[in-house]
């Protein structure tokens, strides 16, 4: 089978299924390094507790672009 006719045919199918395999297809393409994965999850975990301890304060992203965007000068 062609490369256009499998794209033609998964164009058919149904958003979410599209999705399960364009993720699927990047991860093949970006071999995950599993120590890697591994520190992101550790820090991801630590900041949801400093954040669900009240340790850390949250911003809203309208605040930070609005600091970005008076540093830039824009």
């Amino acid at each position: 089978m062609k490369t256009s006719e499998i794209i033609s045919e998964l164009a058919n199918l149904p958003v979410d299924e599209r999705a399960i395999i364009a993720d699927s297809l990047l991860q093949t393409l970006n071999a995950t390094q599993p120590e890697i994965e591994q520190a992101w999850l550790k820090l991801a975990q630590q900041r949801l507790t400093e954040i669900s301890t009240g340790k850390v304060q949250t911003l809203a992203a309208e605040a930070v672009f609005e600091k970005i965007d008076h540093r830039l000068g824009a």
